[in-house]
Formats: structure tokens, sequence, C-alpha cells
């Protein structure tokens, strides 16, 4: 029997809950796989979403009518403000989450969608057909669809080491999906292997927080999502505590153990999220590392400790958690583990995440080779938009560096031969100014309406927003203090700012002490500060910085506008440099700018290139 749709979006991850959600709202029949149904939007590692880079990716997800922060915002147990002290373009949001609550929330929204068909199964097979594709399921179900988002996670030929012990698995003991890895390069697919890791689990009874620090929650106004109503709950704090000496000598004392290190495991971690055997061997001077207890949701006795990544054997994690302050007496859940699994090769991808000579199939999330929920989600809604697009005969939709964060993700991808599991940072990004987390629905709501992620009654909000930061930007230009007025004393008494010239209000804002929230209760005291006045001091305080960013921009733009054919013969170039032609050939870069940003190709190569393009067309 065989069952159509439109799309199928393989895998019900971060990713794939995005891609199916933004399939259905461009009006696609959409059939949602998953190998268990029970563990929709699952989150295997720790239960938090945002930070640095990652929290702002977030926020455009959500800008374009993404359910990653609604659903956080839904399931937070506490949310914190980042680098509060730092500038606006390191500013993040942070919230600890229920990963029950989150799942399930997920769950009921997305089979509420008429549009959306989950159904549990393994695919083992997807093989083209007249105008279409087949997947087969390991029950011998066939669907025929027109497009596909593939988003496996880390379950592709996942497999599992603790210790000496390794075997098949998906993370958290579920089922891998050996099969369909195999089928996927057999058909050519190339693939390497990456690898990521968990700590232990442990029973929040066992712990004793009265020699930890606490890490309360902020009490904040707004939390990631830009349409929903705030609600925040009571904050759920989390706990620092460390590691020691004697932590270390037991890690060091057993490193022949440690899969890593005796060879077990060939996959590549990521740097930025160490298994503790790593920091230890790595780090010999750091006399401490930081474990923060995280809780895992409201009703289990669960407990996540952040910084203890290992897949040592059972009994030595016991071993060396017990030596750490707070935990002297822990009880074990869950033992960390290792997971390997495969990722596919980065030439592989065009800049819409389309798979090169797989028409209408498309991929994202961790299988691209990337770490995180965030990062997941946020391909996740770029491949499902693409594909609805391809369905529609209409041009790619695809993100400039100098857009979003979105952009910067999947260009470092396609571009960059990335050795290790990608992780968003604020230092990838070269527009991060730019690219605020409270500037993000500015970015990019417009082509979140345009595809019909947004409704029209969040449209019209956001249009009523834009207007008051238009209307306040006008005010502060407009309106002026003078010398020896009642506002200027007024000024000096509440800031200390002495006004010795006649000057704008918008002047006056450029001054490090002077904030808009003072301005409002001096000169328009009926103005409540809001989440939009962030957007006019930001703008009004770096007006110069963003214009320099604004001129980078476009000299970008311009190097994006020179195009390479897909099928550019590099090898006819003459004066290309070895490794650039290697280069250029494999990963295949759409337009002049990417090849720029392709380690190995120098300027006088980049040059050559363009000087031989122009003539190729002028003929």
């Amino acid at each position: 029997m065989q069952q159509c749709y439109d799309v199928a979006v393989i895998g019900a991850g971060h990713a794939g809950c995005e891609a199916a959600n933004a399939t259905a709202k461009m009006g696609f029949k959409t059939l949602l796989l998953t190998i268990n149904f029970n563990n929709i939007a699952f989150m295997p590692c720790n239960p938090s979403v945002g930070g640095p880079g990652k929290g702002n990716l977030v926020r455009e997800v959500d800008a374009l009518g993404g359910l990653i922060g609604r659903n956080t915002d839904r399931a937070h147990l506490q949310m914190r403000a980042l680098n509060t002290n730092k500038g606006p373009a390191v500013r993040a949001l942070r919230a600890q989450a229920d990963k029950h609550l989150y799942q399930q929330l997920m769950q009921n929204y997305l089979e509420q969608q008429p549009l959306i068909t989950i159904r549990q199964g393994e695919v083992v097979a997807l093989d083209p057909a007249k105008n279409h594709w087949r997947i087969t399921l390991s029950t011998g179900l066939k669907y025929e669809v027109l497009a596909v988002v593939i988003a496996t996670g880390t379950f592709l030929r996942g497999k599992v080491h603790i210790g000496g012990l390794s075997f098949p698995s998906g993370p958290q003991g579920q089922h891998p999906a050996i099969a369909f890895g195999e089928f996927l390069e057999a058909q050519g697919i190339k693939f390497k292997r990456f690898k990521t890791g968990t700590p232990a689990r442990v029973r929040k009874r066992s712990l004793n927080f009265a020699v930890m620090a606490e890490q309360p929650g902020d009490q904040l106004e707004h939390g990631f999502s830009y349409w929903l109503r705030w609600n925040p709950r009571e904050p759920v704090s989390c706990w620092l505590t460390y590691t020691n000496e004697k932590t270390h000598e037991i890690i060091r004392r057993n490193l022949h153990l440690a899969p890593m290190y005796c060879g077990a495991i060939t996959g590549v971690g990521t740097r930025y999220c160490p298994a503790i055997e790593n920091k230890v061997v790595n780090f010999p001077q750091r006399e401490r590392h930081q474990v923060f207890i995280e809780p895992e949701g409201l009703n289990t006795d669960e407990m996540y400790i952040a910084g203890l990544s290992s897949s040592l054997p059972e009994e030595i994690q016991d071993q060396f958690i017990r030596t750490v302050p707070g935990l002297e007496k822990v009880e074990i859940v869950r033992p960390g583990y290792a997971i390997e699994y495969d990722v596919i090769a980065p030439e592989q991808l065009t800049t819409s995440l389309q798979i090169r000579g797989w028409p209408g199939v498309f991929s994202a999330g961790q299988l691209n080779g990337t770490s995180g929920y965030e990062e997941a989600a946020a391909q996740g809604i770029m491949a499902g938009i693409n594909a609805g697009l391809y369905l529609k005969g209409e041009q790619p939709f695809v993100l400039h560096r100098n857009e979003a964060y979105i952009g910067v993700l999947i260009d470092d991808l396609i571009t960059k031969e990335n050795n290790e599991p990608y992780r968003v940072m604020t230092s990838r990004a070269e527009f991060r100014l730019s690219l605020r987390q409270d500037n993000a629905d500015l970015r990019l709501t417009e082509y979140g309406h345009r595809f019909n992620l947004i409704s029209n009654e969040e449209y019209d909000r956001f249009q009523a927003k834009r207007q008051r930061i238009a209307e306040k930007l006008s005010y502060l230009e407009q309106n002026q203090i003078t010398p020896g007025s009642e506002a200027a004393q007024a000024l000096q008494d509440a800031v200390g700012v002495t006004v010795q010239q006649r000057m704008s209000l918008k002047q006056l804002l450029k001054m490090p002490a002077v904030k808009v929230s003072a301005l409002w209760a001096l000169f328009a005291p009926e103005q409540i500060f809001t989440l939009e006045d962030e957007v006019v001091e930001n703008y009004i305080k770096y007006e110069g910085y963003l214009e320099r960013e604004a001129k980078m921009a476009a000299r970008l733009a311009k190097m994006e506008e020179k195009k390479i054919p897909e099928d550019f013969d590099y090898t006819v170039v003459p004066n290309l440099s070895f490794i650039a032609r290697e280069k250029l050939s494999k990963l295949r870069p759409a337009t002049i700018g990417q090849a720029g940003r392709i380690s190995g190709v120098s300027p006088a190569d980049l040059n050559t290139l363009l000087i031989w393009l122009t003539r190729s067309g002028r003929r």
C-alpha cells in the first residue's frame, strides 16, 4: 500500500519539527516520520536553550514564525539574561527548560496542525521515481512524496560508547537508523563521523546543595518569543560547584579506559563542549573546572551535571563524581556516554540545504555537522521553507551573513570544511552588532509573513511596533534641550550630565551615561519603557558602527551578486593555485563572495577567477 504526501520530513527532533511546521504553514500536506513517537522534540543533552549566538538563532527562528522560542517560553524553568554588562552584540537570553513539558507541548501543537500527519516508523530507503520520491519503512509500508527533508540528528548509524562497551544506539538508548545510513551511502552520499557526549544524570535527593553556589533565574520582562504574551514562572534554581585535584587524579589514572584515548572512538568531537577527560588532559594547569547542577523538569528527580560529560566506565564515573563538593553521596540515574554518528560531507549541500544531485531532497540539523538544538531548529525552518518553495517552483530562500546568524551558520557549513561539530558563536559573525537579539523581528518578520509562517494578526502587531519605533526615533531627533533650562537641570540631577549647548535628545542619547528610559522619564513621562526602546537606544548609541557595518554589507552584496555556474569547470581557469582549484571544485561555491570565504582560496585566486568569469560572460 502506498500513501501520498507533498512533503516527508524524516526525523522529529528540533530540525524536523521546524521543517514540518514550515511546509504545513505554506500549505503542503506533510508527513512527519519518527523512530519513536514518544520522543518528538527530545532533548537528549542539557535541556537548556539559548546563550550567546545561540539565543540570537532562537529569536531569528521565532521572527520567521518558528516554534523553538514559543515552546521554550512555555516550558522554561528559569530564564537568565547573559552579558548584560557588555555590548548589545553579545547580550543573550538563556533558558533552562522542562524537557518533558517541552516535548509534550511540541507534540500537542504538531498533532493539532491539519496538514501534518505524524507517523512512527523507521525509514530504510529513499528511491527516486517519476517526478517524486518513494520512501520505504522497515515494515514495508511505502509513501510517495514530492519533496523530502532529512533531519535524522545523531541517529544515523549511531554508536554509543561507555568505557569498553560499545553498541549501535541512538541517544539515551533509542533505536538507531542503521539501514537508512547504509542505504544513503550506497546511493553515493558521502559521510563523515562526528562524536558528541553527555554527562551522567543524578538523583536530586542525593545531592547536598548547602555546599554549592545557587544560580537563580532572573526576573525578566520578556522571553524569547516576539509573539507570545510573556508568562514568567517562579524560577527554579541551578547550582554551581567545582571539580578538584582528586577528581582529576581519578580521571588521569583511568584514561586508558576512556574510548577517546584507547582508540575505540574515531569520530571527532566539539572543542567547545569537551568531555571532562579532555579538560583534564588539555588543561593540566587548571586546578578546578565548573560543574553546573541543572534540573531536567518540575516532575522529575533527575538532574543534569553540566561540565562532567564522560564516556568512562560507569563505576569510574561514580568514583570521580563523588569527589565533587555536594555530590559525595550521589546516586547516578543514567551514566554518561559518547555517541558517534554520520554527518553529511558539506560539499554535497547547496545554499538552500538541498543535497546536490537529489532534486527536492533537503538536509537539516546535526546530520549537517552542527551541534545544538538551536542550530538544528534554524536549519529545519530554512530547509522546510525551501522545500515549500521547491514545490512552488520558486527561487530558494537564502539568508546572507549580514541578515541573520542563520545566514552565518549555513554559509559556514557549506564553505568551510568543518572538522568538528559546528557551533554558532558571536565571534563567527562579522556583522554581529547589526544581528542583535533585540532586532531579529525587524530583520526577518517580513520573510516569515511572506511564507505564511507569521499570521496576519501577528504581522499587524509587528507593523504597529515598527511604527512606534520610527515615531520614537523621530521624537528624539526633533526635540531639543537647551543649557540652563529646567529640563537641563533635571537631567543633571538625574544622570550627572551637564548640557553645555543646544542639542537634540538623539545627540544626548549618544552619551554613555544617558539612557533612553531617563529621557522618557524627563520629557515623555507617559511613555512606558518597553523592549522596543532597547532597539531605539541601540540604534542611536551605535549608529556610526551600524553605518560602517552597512557599508561592509553593501560591498559583500556586490560579491554575492557575482554568480558562479553550478557546473563550472575550475580546471580551465589558468593561474589558479592547486589548492584553490581543489577546494573550489569540491565545495562548489554559488557566488564569488562564498568562494572568497573558502579556506585556501587567496585574494589572487579570487581575482583570477573573477576575471575569467567576466571574460566568459562576455563571450
